[in-house]
């Protein structure tokens, strides 16, 4: 039989709680951010040329017209933002901002939008 000793004991408490603070932050890494809509008011400059305007169309590289955001599902704004950001989903203008976006602004900017009317 053989016998644990109080050190041996303390080195498997240390390696289960490093296994779980491991376990934890990646899944914490995972997650998703939460969206804040009033931070998002000071990133909306990039938006508001185009998605506020009713009718607007853009002209680069071709005739396109510009759907508006608010109200949308804060969901389908970030996966939108992500493909842009990736390349799946294509338009210059978009893969551009969507591209200087972190998760967060991404979030926020959902948030944002899709608490509007």
């Amino acid at each position: 039989m053989k016998l644990r000793t109080p050190l041996t004991r303390t080195f498997a408490a240390l390696a289960v709680m490093a296994s779980c603070v491991t376990t934890g932050q990646a899944l914490a890494a995972d997650a998703a951010p939460v969206g804040d809509a009033k931070a998002a008011q000071a990133k909306t400059s990039m938006c508001i040329g185009c998605h506020g305007i009713p009718g607007y169309k853009a002209s680069f590289p071709e005739v396109y017209h510009v759907p508006m955001i608010a109200g949308q599902n804060a969901d389908y704004i970030v996966a939108a933002l992500k493909e842009y950001a990736s390349g799946s989903r294509s338009f210059p203008t978009m893969e551009a901002i969507a591209q200087s976006l972190s998760p967060q602004d991404m979030a926020d900017l959902a948030a944002y939008y899709s608490s509007l009317k």
